[in-house]
């Protein structure tokens, strides 16, 4: 996927849920707040998801290089 299309993506995620993947297997919920040209992501109402079980986290930032996978949630 070029950055074009991955920026359109983002863009249109703006204010929307994401699952995002990181290294070290963690997965991460939350509401996308922005983002910038480096992936690094702002999440607002953060959750880290473990099977059944959620930890909420509050408002994140996290760092482009961490990420492996940024799904938009559809409800």
């Amino acid at each position: 996927m070029s950055e074009t299309a991955t920026s359109e993506v983002l863009t249109k995620s703006l204010g929307g849920m994401v699952y995002v993947k990181l290294k070290g297997e963690k997965v991460i919920r939350g509401l996308l707040r922005s983002f910038d040209q480096h992936l690094n992501l702002v999440l607002e109402n953060a959750e880290e998801v473990e099977g059944n079980n959620t930890k909420t986290l509050g408002t994140l930032i996290i760092r482009g290089d961490n990420i492996i996978l940024i799904s938009p949630v559809s409800l």
